[in-house]
């Protein structure tokens, strides 16, 4: 396998370990709330603003979804 391979699948991998994080959080949002429906996206945009602020690999992050555009 190839460096650039290599880093691809890394950089995939701490992503998804940061999508799940978010996911955690924002279920955790959501059930703080008292699981009222139809706020999954601002619990989404709160978790994932509230784990990226204390994570130093956010720009890794970020960048990883614009190249995925989402």
């Amino acid at each position: 396998m190839d460096i650039d391979t290599r880093r691809k699948k890394q950089q995939a991998l701490i992503t998804e370990l940061l999508e799940r994080k978010i996911r955690l959080h924002a279920q955790q949002l959501y059930d703080k709330r008292g699981q009222t429906e139809g706020l999954a996206l601002q619990d989404w945009v709160e978790a994932e603003s509230q784990v990226l602020e204390k994570s130093i690999l956010a720009p890794l992050y970020r960048k990883s979804r614009e190249e995925a555009g989402a």
